[in-house]
């Protein structure tokens, strides 16, 4: 299970009532409320309301004496293969350019820094002997690159993250907005 954006992951594992929480052991009971997304948890000695809802096929955001965070749920078959894959679980940050199927990165044509018009081509990704090009979906300043040329990517890959724009007129001259990089 990966709690919030903690790294590494926060290894839990269910053993009966017992719940061992990054090597520490608790005794635990957790029982729904019927009817709600809350459930009653005992944990080691201590009573917890928690709310859960789900988000989507093994992830929930759970909410526990005022705080809220998301957590991903990993058994570990799925924990090995993503490793094997190189495919990370936990939903990139915010901004970041995801590849729309898998494929081969043929050119890169942004470069950290770079300030980017929406619809400015950023990845070329060659899919099924086709180039897809891979365009900003807003105006904004390029603040990291995932990927490099030859590099094969799956589908949800990250590609590039944009940050905000950057002031109108930095006295500096832009860079070019899609210019295409040698090949």
């Amino acid at each position: 299970m990966r709690v919030g954006a903690v790294a590494p992951p926060i290894e839990v594992e269910i053993e009966g009532e017992r719940v061992r929480v990054a090597g520490v052991a608790y005794e635990a009971v957790l029982a729904g409320v019927p009817g709600t997304p809350l459930y009653h948890l005992l944990l080691a000695g201590e009573s917890w309301t928690v709310a859960a809802q789900p988000q989507g096929p093994g992830r929930w955001t759970l909410g526990v004496g005022g705080e809220r965070t998301t957590v991903e749920v990993i058994d570990e078959r799925a924990q090995r293969i993503a490793e094997l894959t190189a495919e990370r679980p936990l939903s990139p940050p915010v901004g970041t350019i995801l590849a729309p199927m898998h494929g081969l990165v043929v050119r890169v044509t942004v470069v950290v820094g770079q300030q980017v018009a929406a619809g400015a081509e950023l990845v070329v990704v060659e899919a099924m002997k086709m180039e897809n090009q891979v365009r900003a979906p807003r105006a904004g300043l390029v603040s990291a690159i995932h990927v490099a040329v030859g590099e094969p990517v799956a589908k949800g890959a990250a590609l590039v993250t944009l940050g905000s724009a950057g002031p109108p007129d930095s006295g500096a001259d832009p860079a070019p907005l899609d210019a295409a990089a040698p090949p």
